[in-house]
């Protein structure tokens, strides 16, 4: 069986994003609670690329950080695409080698979080089409082709991308435009980019001169069609917002069609990383951060903000819910309105319905944790961990001193503060005694008003 051919992928990352007006590496900023390279990674992913260098400027150690552990190039100065393309050259060079295992070298940007791996298929597909073309490029046909590279095709394929402040009347005209990425020959690639001048009125490499240079050699260029939306960079906070709202749409969409009700889907904000079981249901207004799953019947109502959370199955969360990373409930847990969890575990069908605040702690299977209750984890300098045994009752407005435990069955009376180990089955009242006396409100009263 003739195995698939390989080819490597330069990912173009260097841009600072000045339009974003940030402080930020342009790729970094995030859709769908991820930065953006990341979504374009994961397109690539499923392709399984041999080879992938990852492009970044000087001083872009975060996005360095957020590709590892794949291998990065620097490009010392912003020269154009071209010259990023040839930053990348030291990383792949031995398996461009004419007899190397690179067939293909796919280039493409990292500011476009909304590509698809069968658009990227698509792509290598062309190329590899007997005769294989020297260079396949992306084209798509946008609403407003305005101010993209026009391209230019004929009877013998790709003849040339005309940069839109270039082009003539009738090639304006055209609205078949440079989408941006390219698959090239692995054989052909740097020999190719190294022909790229800089005579133009930036200075710079483009990378889409390289259509010319292999036209000029006698090679074939090809341009495969392919979705406008996939294709759009990002470049401004306006356009972040846009891809954030498309991505939103998918996401739903993928949500619905593996079995979840999401009742009013476009309040309701998923991260790439959401996964949602069949039948669970989804009120409106809520959102999710990375890192969640919630199981098969689960049931998240309104207004709830949840991240790094794990929810089991017929879990109930909410309305007004706050689940923070390491919240993990087991099996028809009840979190209600205004409860807070974080780094803390659920045990099955307990239940802490109203204004609580659970953090680093184990809650028993079938306890109750009555409204009011905080767990006390933090000393100013460390964390502490709250233990409670299963089918405790922990009482309205109880603070839990960690570290502190309280025992398989034990009742914690309303208003206690608890600073020490609670035995299991125990009744323990922690709070002062009620001292009344009889009649003196009305002597209160009657001060209060003299003195009025």
């Amino acid at each position: 069986m003739q195995q698939p051919a390989s080819f490597a992928a330069i990912v173009l990352a260097a841009g600072a994003g000045t339009r974003m007006n940030s402080a930020l590496p342009k790729v970094m900023h995030e859709i769908a609670g991820q930065p953006m390279i990341a979504h374009a990674l994961s397109a690539l992913a499923p392709l399984e690329p041999a080879e992938t260098v990852v492009v970044v400027g000087p001083d872009m150690a975060s996005v360095a950080r957020a590709v590892a552990p794949l291998r990065t190039a620097v490009q010392p100065a912003p020269l154009g695409t071209g010259d990023a393309v040839r930053a990348a050259r030291p990383a792949l060079i031995e398996k461009l080698a004419p007899t190397g295992p690179i067939t293909d070298v796919l280039v493409l940007f990292g500011d476009t979080p909304l590509l698809q791996s069968e658009t990227l298929a698509r792509l290598l597909e062309e190329r590899r089409a007997e005769p294989a073309a020297a260079v396949a490029v992306a084209g798509m046909r946008p609403a407003d082709p305005g101010p993209y590279g026009r391209l230019v095709v004929g009877p013998q394929g790709l003849e040339a991308i005309v940069e839109a402040n270039d082009a003539t009347p009738e090639q304006r005209a055209i609205g078949l435009v440079n989408g941006g990425i390219m698959a090239i020959d692995g054989r052909l690639v740097f020999d190719l980019v190294e022909a790229i001048g800089c005579g133009n009125a930036k200075g710079e490499f483009y990378l889409t001169d390289i259509v010319g240079i292999a036209r000029s050699r006698g090679l074939d260029c090809r341009v495969a069609e392919l979705p406008a939306e996939e294709l759009a960079g990002v470049n401004s906070r306006t356009e972040l917002a846009a891809a954030e709202a498309v991505m939103q749409t998918r996401l739903r969409r993928r949500a619905m069609a593996e079995g979840a009700t999401l009742i009013a889907p476009n309040t309701v904000f998923l991260s790439a990383d959401t996964r949602l079981g069949r039948d669970v249901v989804v009120e409106p207004n809520v959102i999710f951060g990375r890192g969640v799953t919630a199981a098969d019947g689960a049931r998240i109502r309104a207004f709830s903000h949840i991240e790094g959370a794990e929810i089991g199955p017929g879990a109930i969360v909410g309305p007004f819910a706050r689940l923070r990373p390491g919240a993990v409930l087991e099996s028809d847990v009840h979190v209600g309105n205004f409860v807070e969890v974080k780094a803390a575990r659920l045990g099955r069908g307990a239940k802490a319905n109203h204004l609580t605040y659970l953090g680093d702690s184990e809650i028993g299977s079938g306890s109750n944790i009555g409204a009011g209750t905080i767990t006390c984890n933090y000393d100013g300098f460390n964390k502490w961990r709250t233990m409670i045994g299963d089918n405790a009752f922990i009482g309205s407005n109880t603070a839990l001193v960690a570290p502190v435990t309280v025992g398989a069955g034990a009742i914690v009376a309303a208003g206690s503060v608890v600073t020490r180990d609670v035995p299991p089955d125990a009744l323990t009242l922690g709070r002062g005694e009620q001292v009344d006396k009889p009649g003196r409100a009305e002597q209160i009263r009657a001060r209060l008003r003299n003195k009025g």
